[in-house]
């Protein structure tokens, strides 16, 4: 499988640059959850990050991961209302 570069920007993964696998279309997921086991007292969380495009030179874009402090409530609203 391919992978890409790919920067982080904000949050704890802020200035990061992981290898992430792409879809079979070549792109990167629309959302990066991080799992984050439980430690010294503090109870497992995800991180969430959503794709975003960067801009560098000569017109050119790339994918990034902008940090999402909300997680995953953004998408639970939206399922719910979505049923309604």
């Amino acid at each position: 499988m391919k992978s890409t570069d790919t920067e982080f920007v904000g949050g704890p993964l802020d200035g990061k640059v992981l290898p992430i696998l792409l879809s079979p279309f070549h792109n990167v997921p629309k959302v990066y959850r991080v799992p984050v086991p439980a430690h010294g007292g503090n109870p497992e969380s995800v991180l969430v990050y959503r794709r975003a495009k960067e801009y560098g030179a000569k017109g050119r874009w790339r994918w990034r991961y902008e940090y999402d402090p909300e997680g995953d409530s953004r998408a639970r609203r939206w399922s719910a209302s979505a049923g309604e």
